[in-house]
């Protein structure tokens, strides 16, 4: 019998990120946090964000979130140092700066890694961003994609740091692998399965 995840979905911020607030056996995980997402989640606890790559769009209320919720943040160690350089968003043309959050815990690659008394799979998938993850839960077949993975798409390529060959090789490799049943939520857009995706986006197919 599978356990059911249960989370909340918050869409904000200049470009409709998404966030996840879910509820775990020791407390409530954020996943991503768009502009926005401090105040929508203001009454609710959180006792984890993790951020799933350092795109601004995902990362703009991260710092608000942690001083004002006193919760931990857990990222891949290029999300921390990206977020402490302050002209990584000129670099790609927008005059904006993001406040710096420090990991209370590094994600990595891992199987059945425990977070909030659950276990995820934590999957590597560089290409659209540096240190960019997912996080997988067996049990309830629920991946957190961030913008690895989309309904009819995949996370572009052509910001600083981007890759397509090595984006699609990753989905390819780690994702596709998963049971065809598994829900992707993904940063942006509508819901998922691996199987829709592996049947139907054509970026899967393309020799670059």
């Amino acid at each position: 019998m599978k356990n059911e995840i249960s989370f909340t979905r918050f869409t904000g911020g200049p470009v409709e990120t998404h966030a996840y607030l879910v509820t775990l056996p020791d407390g409530n995980l954020l996943v991503d946090a768009p502009e926005g997402a401090a105040d929508y989640f203001r009454d609710m606890p959180i006792d984890l964000l993790i951020l799933t790559h350092s795109h601004f769009d995902h990362v703009m209320d991260a710092a608000k979130i942690v001083r004002e919720k006193k919760c931990g943040a857990a990222m891949h160690r290029t999300t921390e140092e990206h977020l402490a350089d302050k002209m990584l968003n000129k670099k790609f043309g927008l005059p904006i700066e993001i406040e710096p959050v420090k990991a209370t815990i590094y994600l990595e690659e891992s199987k059945q890694q425990n977070i909030l008394g659950a276990l995820f799979d934590i999957f590597e998938v560089p290409g659209h961003c540096p240190g960019s993850i997912c996080l997988y839960n067996e049990p309830a077949n629920i991946l957190f994609g961030g913008d690895v993975l989309f309904a009819g798409g995949v996370g572009r390529w052509d910001l600083p740091g981007g890759d397509g060959k090595l984006l699609i090789a990753g989905i390819r490799k780690k994702l596709l692998t998963l049971p065809p049943e598994t829900l992707v939520l993904p940063g942006h857009g509508p819901e998922t399965t691996i199987g829709m995706e592996a049947q139907t986006n054509g970026y899967l197919t393309l020799k670059i």
